[in-house]
């Protein structure tokens, strides 16, 4: 029987055995490093919208994409990211939009301001609304993780609620003839984050590699949510949650566009990531570090600051 990516109901954990499904959710992710996640409340036709809007704010004009390109936020150009440690670029563009600081409330983080295309007054809200429900999503798989780190059930709510977490909007163009060897849409890598929510992308190509040392296609519904266990979750829990090595390759079949919206969940910059105490062992495999660091040490790696 072919190996398959576990799936879970997020509705066994909010309306029915929450135990059981915080077990099934720490073996998949023990297992997998992924796991499938139906009947999790995001509207299906929000997920239809945001797709709609993805399609259309890359089929923008070169020039007002770029003139939407702000570091860390809005417009990210064709070829500018690659893996840790590769030397080719991906074959991607993408659109980042983050958490903003809330009206009347001083946080201790540097939040920038979002970029939203002029051209399409519907992104705003659309994503907006996105970016809140897979929030929401990942807060409650972090619930339903911490008894099984011998943590109270709300112990990452906290860390975060103004966190500097990320919801990516993906292109991958058509696979040019001319492309240089060893280029593909998004080299084996892993996530920096504690978790990702990725929306099931419109076009197939995502393969985690297993523990048999295989490469794994992980296939799902459209109307389906994909989770992943990212660095930060694996230095945290010394590496009894794994962050698994994944890829998106090129198109074996037709050559059209791709496209994926994963929400990478973070921790505030100032939280530590040092190895909770259930879970050290004989020692902790990895040094001390602040989230913040963490992350701008890896954004570096994969050519997004300098």
């Amino acid at each position: 029987m072919a190996k398959r990516v576990p799936e879970l109901s997020l509705s066994d954990f909010t309306a029915g055995d929450a135990a059981a499904f915080s077990d099934a959710l720490m073996r998949g992710l023990q297992d997998y490093g992924f796991i499938i996640l139906k009947d999790h409340g995001v509207p299906v036709d929000l997920l239809g919208k945001a797709y709609g809007l993805a399609e259309a704010v890359f089929a923008l004009p070169e020039e007002v994409k770029r003139r939407c390109a702000a570091g860390l936020r809005g417009y990210t150009p064709f070829g500018t990211e690659h893996a840790k440690d590769s030397r080719h670029p991906d074959l991607k563009e993408f659109w980042q939009i983050g958490r903003e600081a809330p009206a009347g409330v001083e946080i201790d983080e540097d939040l920038p301001p979002n970029v939203w295309p002029a051209e399409l007054p519907d992104f705003r809200p659309t994503f907006e609304r996105l970016f809140g429900a897979l929030d929401e999503t990942g807060r409650t798989l972090l619930r339903a993780l911490a008894p099984k780190l011998g943590l109270p059930a709300g112990h990452f709510d906290p860390l975060v609620r103004h966190g500097t977490s990320i919801l990516r909007v993906l292109h991958y163009p058509p696979v040019d003839d001319g492309i240089a060897a060893g280029c593909v849409r998004s080299a084996a890598h892993e996530d920096i984050n504690f978790l990702t929510i990725m929306v099931a992308a419109k076009g197939a190509g995502l393969e985690l590699l297993d523990r048999d040392g295989t490469w794994l296609p992980v296939e799902t519904d459209p109307t389906n949510l994909i989770v992943d266990s990212g660095d930060m979750l694996q230095r945290l829990t010394n590496g009894i949650i794994p962050a698994t090595t994944h890829r998106v390759v090129n198109p074996a079949g037709p050559n059209v566009s791709r496209y994926s919206m994963p929400f990478f969940m973070h921790p505030s910059s100032a939280v530590p990531l040092d190895v909770l105490p259930s879970c050290v062992g004989d020692g902790a495999k990895y040094p001390p570090i602040t989230a913040g660091d963490f992350l701008a040490e890896r954004l570096r790696e994969i050519g997004l600051t300098k």
